[in-house]
């Protein structure tokens, strides 16, 4: 575990996860393209490269002159909407990709593989989803997602290496550090939405659906504080490492709540609010959370940000430092 590939590291989700390792004595490589991954997020204790996972020979290059022998791969493109309009995009990034980084683990030392999945796999859900539930895919960034998936089990036994495949939830927050946080605002996360809003006299927020089969008609999500979900990263690469063991886990609380039960605590701190239903987007489910049993039990990961209003805080306080730096 001494030489770990991180790609996507410049991301929201990456660059959380590389300042976690850079605690540890492990060399860390990232590599990305910069198209969602910002410079300002580059952990200056790593080696970055620029570069895409698409293409092939750049990539096999990477592995060998550092001599990878653990990837956490999180670079995909994520906008669920988008996904539905440009297919062939999401396919030859979340999907080819992935296979460009599993073909660039044969003959190498690679002993570990983490992979940066989605509930969305599950598709509509009622109550809490264990990891044994049938992927029912229902959008295309879903199906891009699960045959990620199919192609790191594919390949396991082959090329030699155990993989996590962490299945998220809904990610949000900022670290405690306040170095990093959630940039990109084209994606449509919730609370990215509430933080900017929550600079503006008079915020206003978009609720996309109410008439979905939830107790209040908006949809239900598990959120889990991005700094939690790291640890979780590196918790699954030891694991992994030191038990020689493939694992697939949910990653996210254990508990759902509704898009509108989550603007009405921001409402509480801000009575300016507007809040706007629109109509529904394309590859939306309307509700999914976590069996989080198998999890906890592998892991024993203590959360320490375990609270909406924990998430929301972290999520506004990095937008004031964004405003500021801007």
């Amino acid at each position: 575990m001494n030489n770990i590939l991180v790609t996507g590291g410049a991301g929201y989700i990456g660059s959380h996860i590389v300042e976690q390792l850079a605690k540890t004595k492990a060399r860390i490589i990232i590599i990305d393209n910069l198209e969602t991954g910002y410079k300002k997020l580059i952990n200056k204790n790593a080696i970055f490269v620029k570069g895409d996972i698409k293409n092939l020979e750049q990539l096999s290059k990477l592995f060998h002159k550092y001599k990878i022998n653990s990837v956490i791969h999180l670079a995909a493109y994520l906008n669920i909407s988008e996904a539905e309009k440009n297919k062939k995009k999401y396919f030859e990034n979340n999907v080819r990709g992935t296979l460009n980084v599993i073909k660039c683990c044969q003959n190498t030392n690679i002993k570990n593989i983490v992979f940066s999945s989605s509930c969305s796999i599950y598709g509509n859900t009622k109550g809490a989803v264990d990891e044994n539930k049938k992927a029912n895919p229902k959008g295309y960034y879903a199906y891009t997602k699960y045959e990620g998936e199919k192609i790191i089990k594919k390949y396991a036994k082959k090329f030699k290496y155990n993989f996590a495949i962490l299945r998220y939830f809904n990610i949000a927050g900022a670290s405690k550090s306040n170095k990093i946080g959630e940039i990109n605002s084209s994606h449509g996360h919730l609370f990215k939405n509430i933080a900017i809003q929550s600079l503006k006299k008079n915020p206003k927020i978009n609720i996309y659906g109410k008439d979905y089969k939830t107790k209040d008609g908006t949809c239900v999500r598990d959120y889990m504080h991005v700094s939690d979900l790291s640890s979780a990263h590196i918790k699954a690469l030891k694991y992994i490492n030191n038990k020689s063991k493939s694992i697939i886990l949910n990653c996210g609380y254990g508990k759902g709540y509704s898009v509108l039960e989550i603007v009405k605590i921001f409402k509480k701190m801000n009575k300016n609010l507007k809040i706007n239903f629109t109509k529904k987007r394309m590859g939306d489910v309307g509700s999914v959370f976590a069996n989080t049993k198998k999890f906890n039990r592998t892991l024993k990961l203590k959360m320490k940000y375990n609270s909406i209003e924990k998430i929301l805080a972290s999520s506004i306080k990095w937008e004031k430092i964004m405003g500021k730096k801007v």
